[in-house]
């Protein structure tokens, strides 16, 4: 898998959910937040991220 490095600012009650999403699932930050994205790029993908909007 190709990585790159970035730096994002988030909200504290962004970070804040995170960290309690990693600790309930036993993983990290990182990971919680590629977890969110790539159910983003689903529901983008299949239309159903438009049609709720």
């Amino acid at each position: 898998m190709d990585e790159v490095r970035m730096s994002v600012r988030l909200p504290r009650d962004v970070v804040d959910f995170l960290g309690r999403m990693a600790k309930e699932n036993f993983t990290s930050r990182n990971a919680e937040v590629i977890r969110s994205v790539r159910e983003r790029m689903k529901r983008v993908q299949s239309g159903a991220d438009e049609a709720a909007e």
